[in-house]
């Protein structure tokens, strides 16, 4: 099966780095034209260099602040009343880690405007464009905890969950659209992010951190922790034509890891 992205436009968050980076790369080997958002700009022009080995497409990049949520939405309501796209990748930075008791309250309105507020918002106005073309991909890269939440991850656990319902909610509006809205639920990849979080439980439980990585790949039936282009190449068929009748759905990629049905 080929997939073609050609003609098509992709804004992806949390692109500079780990899955949402090779997220990117492989929309651009599809053939789509990609606009990458994080903080870091240096990283953000060393991977639109790279981007631009693969395609000749216009590829452009955001440097955006998640975490600042009114001066994000200047700057991604600027974007997109100039540059219409056509798949949107919701992907931000995870919240700050911890169990019920070493959260407050400020942390949870946080970890709202992170992972709620932005992703309506970028939503809502990329949305203006799809309907008006009556197509459209918004992929929402979720986690396996809105199924079983992890203990050392409250806030990740609480709004990512929110976001999948809203999610399938909009799945049922956007339909006579011929826009399709998914949740992928990731499990353990090889990224930074995950580097971060073993590394503070190896602090916590006071092992050490190749311990904890060898407990996480022994609870995962196929015994490893996934590579970032497996999860792109899920991202790329459900951005394309021949996933067009996959609507309102919460993927696990995951290998086995989920437990329920």
């Amino acid at each position: 099966m080929k997939i073609s992205l050609k003609n098509r436009s992709a804004l992806v968050g949390g692109s500079s780095r780990g899955l949402g980076k090779s997220v990117a790369f492989q929309l651009a080997k599809s053939g789509a034209k990609v606009t990458l958002m994080a903080s870091n700009e240096q990283r953000l022009i060393e991977t639109i260099a790279k981007l631009k080995e693969i395609s000749d497409a216009n590829h452009d990049y955001l440097v955006v602040d998640f975490n600042n949520h009114e001066k994000y939405k200047k700057t991604i309501k600027k974007y997109l009343s100039e540059n219409p796209i056509d798949i949107l990748i919701n992907n931000t930075q995870g919240p700050k880690a911890g169990d019920v008791f070493n959260v407050s309250v400020e942390d949870y309105q946080k970890a709202f405007e992170l992972l709620f507020k932005n992703i309506v918002f970028t939503t809502m106005l990329a949305l203006n464009y799809m309907k008006k073309n009556k197509w459209g991909r918004v992929i929402n890269m979720a986690s396996v905890s809105v199924k079983e939440p992890l203990s050392y991850l409250i806030l990740s656990n609480s709004i990512r969950a929110a976001v999948t319902t809203w999610a399938k909610t909009l799945s049922n509006d956007l339909g006579p659209y011929n826009i399709t809205v998914n949740n992928i639920l990731t499990g353990y990849f090889d990224t930074q992010r995950i580097k971060e979080l073993n590394s503070e439980k190896a602090k916590k439980f006071n092992v050490s951190i190749e311990d904890v990585y060898e407990t996480m790949k022994n609870i995962v039936p196929l015994k490893r922790i996934g590579n970032p282009k497996e999860f792109a190449y899920l991202v790329t068929f459900l951005s394309s034509e021949n996933a067009s009748y996959i609507n309102g759905a919460n993927i696990p990629i995951d290998g086995g890891l989920i437990k329920s049905l």
